[in-house]
Formats: C-alpha cells, sequence, structure tokens
C-alpha cells in the first residue's frame, strides 16, 4: 500500500523530538529542492512544517539550534562585518593569457615539464570544472554544523558574512554524521541570469516609481557581491543566490581522506553540496582542448555567467610535488574565454518599438567583439535608466553581454574615473576599461537622453504611465512595428478567435504587405491567400471561412480584442455590461469610465487615450464596414441584473449549458464568476461529476444549487 506522504505525522514522544523531527525533514526536502531539483512535496507541504517548527521555537526557544531552517532568514542589522582569518589561505590560481583551446595545451606542457615527463610516459590526470563568474566563499563547519561563512578577502583575511550565507538554500546548515570534525568547504556564490535580469527589473521599477536609494546592478556577480555584503540579511533574502562547490580548506579529524581532487569533489556532493555537473576527468592535453571548446560551445546556454574554466592535477600527492610558485600553484590555471564586458563608444541612441508598442532607447557602438560575438547595438531599456547611467552619445561605455541576454550598455566610463581592479585580480588580470588613461582624447559628449514625445514609427504620442518605466506607443491597430502583435491579439481564442490565423500566417500576411490593418483581415480573397508558401487552396479556404464565421462576434470579445493597454477579459467584460454599447464606451470620460466596477484611474485613463486617437476610432469604423457586428444594448442602468454583488462558481457538467455560456449568463446578470470555494462565495451551481469543488462547499456551508435552480435566479423578479 503506497504511504500517505501528506498524513499527519505520528506524534513524537516529546516536544524537543518533534522539533528535531521537522528539522530532519525540511533539511531533506530543502536538499531535493534547491540542490536536485527534485522536490518529493508541495511548497505549501513544506510551508507548513516550517511554521510548525517556527511556532514551536517561539514557544521553546531553548529548542533553537545554529543549524535550524529557521535560521536561515535574519533580520538584525550589525554595526560592521568582522574580519575572519582563513585557516588555510584563499590562494587565487595563475590565468592562462592564450584564450584559444592550445592555452590548454601550453598548462598541459608545463606540468609534464614541472615532473619531468618524457612525451613517452603516460598523460597527465585533471580535473576539468568551470570557473565560475561570482564570489569566492568559505564555509566552516564543525560537528557538521555551519558556524561561519567568510569571503575571499585578500587571500589571508575575508569577512564574516554567516548571516547572509544562511539565506541561500543550496547550501546545507548541518551535515550528514560522517564528516569530519572540522570542514571547511570551498566554493561560489553567484546568481542565475534570470534571476539577475529579473533583479534588475524590479529594480527598475522601483526607481521609476520614485523609491530612493535604489539602483540597477552591473551584472550577476556584482549582484552577488552585494547581496553577499549587506548587513541587513533580510535584503541578502530578496535577492536571488545559488552556490558551487569546488574545493576545501581547513580540514580537522578526517581518517580516510581522498586521494584526488575529483573524489573530494564527490564526497562533497555526496555531502549534500552541490557540484557543477559539467566537472570531469581529463587524461592529458587534448582531452582538456576538448573540455575547453565543449564548455565554450556550451557557455551560452549556461543559466549562468563563467568566464572560464579551471585544470587542476587530479592526484593529491602530484599537487604536492609540483608545489607553489609566489602562492599560486603549480598544479591548476585558469583557462579564460573571451571577456563579456568591454569598451566601445555610443556613435548614435536610437529608439525602437516593440511588437507591444513598448519604446526602447538603443546605442548605436563602435563595434566590439563581447561574449563571442560582435556587437554594434545595446539597449538602455528606458528613460530613466538611460538619464541615470548618463549615457550620451560620444561617450565611452561598458557593454555587456552574456548567453542570449540581450547586450546592454551598463555604465559610461568619463576620462577622470578609473574604476579599481576586480577583488582578487592580478594587474595582468585586469579587464580593459580598468586599464583606461585618463589622458587619452574623448570625444565631445552629447546632449542627455530624452525619449521623443512620439511614437518614431507610426507618430503616435509616446506616454508613460505613473509607476512604470517605460514609454509605450498608443497606437496599436495603427503601428507598424506593434501590427503582427495586434493581429495576434485579435484573433485569439479568447476574443474574436479567428481559427488558424497563427503567428507563421500573420508573418506571412503582414511581410508580404497583405494585411496592414485589422479590417484588411475581412477584404482576404482566396487567390492572394493560397499563393502564400506552404498555404494549399483547402487551408486558405478554412482560413476565409473562418472569418466570415467570426464577422458576427460579441462586444466584450471585441473590445478585448481591439488591444486597448490594462484591459483585459474581465475589464471589457465589465464595460461592456456597465455601457453597453461601443460607441458610448469610444466616448465616456475618465470619470465616466471610473464609475465601472473595478475600473482604476490608470485604466480609465489608458482607454481615453485609446480612442483619442482618431486612427483607431477610424479602425473601428473600418471593421464595422466591413461587416463585422456585435450586439449591444442600453447598458447595466437600464438591463435588470438581478445577481449584481453575488459570487458564483461552477463544477461539473451541466444537462443543457455549456460551462462557458453559464458564465456568460451570470456574467450579464451581474455576477461574479470565481473559480474556487471561499466563505464569499455565495452560490455554487453543481452538475453531474462535481469534484472537490462541491465537497469544499459543503465544509462551509455555501449554497449548493443546480441549473435550473440558476436559471430560476437569472429571472429579474427571482
Amino acid at each position: 500500500m503506497t504511504p500517505d506522504l501528506f498524513a499527519e505525522p505520528p506524534q513524537p514522544a516529546s516536544v524537543a523530538e518533534r522539533a528535531a523531527e521537522l528539522r530532519a525533514q525540511l533539511h531533506h526536502h530543502a536538499h531535493l529542492y534547491y540542490t536536485l531539483d527534485a522536490p518529493k512535496i508541495p511548497d505549501a507541504e513544506y510551508d507548513r512544517l516550517f511554521q510548525e517548527l517556527q511556532a514551536i521555537e517561539a514557544q521553546h526557544p531553548e529548542l533553537m539550534t545554529p543549524d535550524s531552517p529557521t535560521q536561515r532568514v535574519g533580520g538584525a542589522i550589525l554595526k560592521a562585518l568582522a574580519p575572519v582569518r582563513h585557516a588555510v589561505p584563499m590562494l587565487s590560481i595563475r590565468t592562462e593569457t592564450d584564450t584559444e583551446a592550445s592555452g590548454a595545451a601550453a598548462f598541459d606542457a608545463r606540468v609534464r615539464r614541472e615532473l619531468g615527463l618524457a612525451e613517452a610516459d603516460p598523460p597527465v590526470e585533471y580535473l576539468a570544472e568551470l570557473k565560475f563568474d561570482g564570489l569566492a566563499m568559505s564555509l566552516r563547519y564543525e560537528q557538521g554544523v555551519l558556524v561561519r561563512a567568510a569571503t575571499r578577502g585578500d587571500g589571508e583575511t575575508g569577512e564574516d558574512v554567516t548571516h547572509n550565507v544562511r539565506t541561500i538554500g543550496q547550501i546545507p546548515l548541518r551535515l550528514p554524521n560522517d564528516v569530519p570534525e572540522v570542514l571547511e568547504v570551498r566554493g561560489e556564490v553567484y546568481m542565475r541570469r534570470d534571476q539577475f535580469e529579473a533583479l534588475n527589473e524590479r529594480q527598475r521599477e522601483k526607481i521609476a516609481q520614485g523609491a530612493k536609494g535604489e539602483k540597477t546592478f552591473v551584472n550577476p556577480r556584482n549582484a552577488a557581491a552585494g547581496a553577499v555584503r549587506q548587513l541587513d540579511s533580510r535584503i541578502a533574502r530578496e535577492r536571488p543566490l545559488s552556490f558551487f562547490a569546488y574545493s576545501w580548506g581547513e580540514v580537522v579529524g578526517d581518517e580516510s581522506p581522498p586521494a584526488t581532487q575529483y573524489d573530494w569533489l564527490m564526497r562533497l556532493k555526496a555531502w549534500g553540496f552541490p557540484v557543477a555537473e559539467q566537472t570531469a576527468v581529463c587524461r592529458g592535453a587534448d582531452e582538456l582542448v576538448a573540455f575547453h571548446r565543449r564548455i565554450g560551445e556550451q557557455r551560452d546556454a549556461l543559466p549562468y555567467d563563467i568566464d572560464g574554466v579551471v585544470y587542476k592535477v587530479n592526484s593529491l600527492d602530484t599537487q604536492k610535488r609540483l608545489g607553489f610558485v609566489t602562492r599560486e600553484p603549480r598544479w591548476a590555471v585558469a583557462h579564460k574565454y573571451p571577456a563579456q564586458e568591454q569598451l566601445t563608444t555610443v556613435q548614435a541612441i536610437d529608439v525602437q518599438v516593440g511588437r507591444t508598442g513598448k519604446l526602447t532607447p538603443v546605442a548605436k557602438l563602435a563595434p566590439v567583439f563581447v561574449g563571442g560575438v560582435t556587437v554594434t547595438n545595446a539597449t538602455l531599456h528606458n528613460e530613466l535608466e538611460a538619464r541615470r547611467k548618463d549615457v550620451r552619445v560620444g561617450d565611452t561605455v561598458i557593454v555587456r553581454r552574456a548567453g542570449d541576454v540581450i547586450p546592454e550598455v551598463v555604465s559610461v566610463v568619463l576620462p577622470s574615473v578609473q574604476p579599481e581592479p576586480v577583488e582578487g585580480a592580478s594587474r595582468e588580470g585586469l579587464r580593459p576599461f580598468d586599464k583606461l588613461r585618463t589622458g587619452q582624447a574623448q570625444p565631445e559628449r552629447g546632449e542627455p537622453f530624452t525619449m521623443p514625445a512620439h511614437c518614431p514609427v507610426c507618430g503616435s504620442d509616446a506616454v508613460r504611465e505613473e509607476g512604470e518605466a517605460d514609454h509605450r506607443c498608443t497606437g496599436g491597430l495603427f503601428c507598424a512595428a506593434q501590427r503582427k502583435q495586434a493581429i495576434l491579439h485579435y484573433a485569439q481564442r479568447r476574443a474574436v478567435d479567428i481559427e488558424g490565423l497563427g503567428d507563421k500566417l500573420v508573418e506571412q500576411l503582414v511581410d508580404s504587405g497583405l494585411i496592414k490593418t485589422l479590417p484588411d483581415l475581412y477584404k482576404l480573397g482566396l487567390t492572394a491567400l493560397a499563393g502564400l508558401e506552404r498555404m494549399a487552396e483547402k487551408s486558405a479556404q478554412n482560413v476565409l471561412d473562418a472569418l466570415q464565421k467570426r464577422r458576427e462576434t460579441t462586444l466584450p470579445r471585441l473590445l478585448f480584442g481591439l488591444g486597448i493597454r490594462h484591459v483585459g477579459e474581465a475589464t471589457a467584460k465589465d464595460l461592456s455590461r456597465h455601457f453597453g454599447s461601443l460607441d458610448r464606451i469610444m466616448d465616456a470620460s475618465v470619470d465616466e469610465l471610473l464609475q465601472v466596477n473595478d475600473v482604476g484611474p490608470v485604466v480609465a485613463q489608458s482607454i481615453r487615450t485609446f480612442f483619442e486617437q482618431e486612427h483607431n476610432r477610424e479602425v473601428v469604423e473600418q471593421l464595422r464596414a466591413a461587416g463585422v457586428h456585435w450586439p449591444e444594448n442600453e447598458g447595466e442602468h437600464n438591463t435588470p441584473q438581478p445577481l449584481l454583488g453575488k459570487t458564483f462558481v461552477l463544477t461539473g457538467t451541466f444537462p443543457t449549458l455549456k460551462r462557458e455560456d453559464a458564465k456568460a449568463m451570470l456574467e450579464a446578470a451581474g455576477a461574479k464568476v470565481a473559480g474556487s470555494v471561499s466563505k464569499k462565495t455565495d452560490y455554487v451551481v453543481a452538475g453531474e461529476e462535481a469534484g472537490s469543488k462541491l465537497d469544499k462547499a459543503r465544509e462551509l456551508g455555501v449554497a449548493v444549487i443546480d441549473e435550473a435552480a440558476m436559471l430560476a435566479l437569472l429571472q429579474p423578479d427571482a
């Protein structure tokens, strides 16, 4: 019999035993979630266990332990980051200046020379791993419990950042019982690219809303380093960080130490630390070269930044034989790839219009090779960001490209500014822009960037709503840049629902010039459609039949299909019920629009702005002229709404009505149709094979009715 994972656990003999049991469960499931990416319980169940442990510790503070999962969340403001002296120095390794695959062969040749190996001797075995672009971190465990986390610092002394590292879900707070008495694990704290982009987008929104002291981050490493060094761990917890283990420092009480670098990593992995799956054992120069090329090809597809790979002699005894030179190990090397940040100049700033109308300033650059490709354009995101960074024509700028992320200008380098070297880097390891001479001639700077008042494509007003970071073109139905998106939105199932009008066909129709605006859809002929590539006559006829079928639609579907910003399906239905006709909506003032249920100032102004554009009104008239029609009425002020203010939930199969039809009838009568049952639900309409919603209604005492009773309630005198 399969065990019930969500059954109530047996009651432990004491509260202390229950707390220990909860800690063990939470550690186990955190490891499955963060490290193995294989969760076994839902988030809600994890939260329930977590909250139970929190409650026990609140009532019994003496039961709280340093490795408790509840201690991942800090909050106290520290006066400063305390210095930590590393028991074993965190030394840097030599960087191979040859970024081609031949650099791997050069390293192998040096190692063989130092070991006195002849050409006929067997190949040297190496561990090859990724060189993460993050922040080096030392994790000290005593008796299996994390007691301290420290940055590399100068290699001898780092900073105590334990309060922030506890917030990183991938880092275990307690280790299995078979670990050494003292274990210092070393690795890299980093931020995934997608999480970095999401963080910067949130930061840009905060800046747009007037938040003080907020900024965007230059790159994921910068963001990760800033998060780790926060004094308030609540801030660190809001910035998603990850961790990879790759080495160790001080170890005390290890009864059977591994003989190779690879075995050590597998040991760390078994103890719960994430280790990069690309890590491999390579024999000789040829396999190192192949590894460098393979990872170089995969680099853009990785979810995090790397700036190279690292080779280490695998045998620990051989490492001891090779030793160190000027505090750098002879047995290891970092083999870089082309930089993901480079220096270039801004030749112009253009404005591009996206498929949804977003206006984006784009810096036109002197060509520069960065991140493996030649870059000539880089985004400035929006006017606020461009002005905050003060990017102008003629400026020398840092450009960043990593993976599939769109290249962006991250900062301006003025002649009077020399950025500090990267932490832990030698002079040879500085980036090109670190070497910029303050005395070199600079082009004259242009004027600060200002977003144009009108769309550069169609001339419609460009507006930025209050609290928004982006400017948008208001000519959605008219603007050539938005033409494809406008047609796809209009034709989608939840709007006018034109079957067969998908992405590929819309691309062909617009690119061939057959369609320039929505009404052109209804002027298509069989010959023109069938003449498109890969469009058979039967398929073309099916599209024309679908267009003919949807000449009759509904006011909410049409209104939603027009693509007015902030007007979704629910708002389109509310507007239709309130005003009853499209003409009344088109002519409504902001104050009149604010009388509609759930329509606030932003939505009202968006609707008003849309219909103030003469070309948008013209599209509506052309749709009418093309034979598109929709039933209209006098609006809710003259139409009975017997169920106004009532909330319904539908479940099961009804005798005569489809679920969508029942929903439409209820909404027309003023009711709200929700997807789940709660205490606020007035009625649950249940048909055959009603499921858990019916059980929930009975549990909460919500009235349950059938289709006939629902139809009776729809009558005005019910």
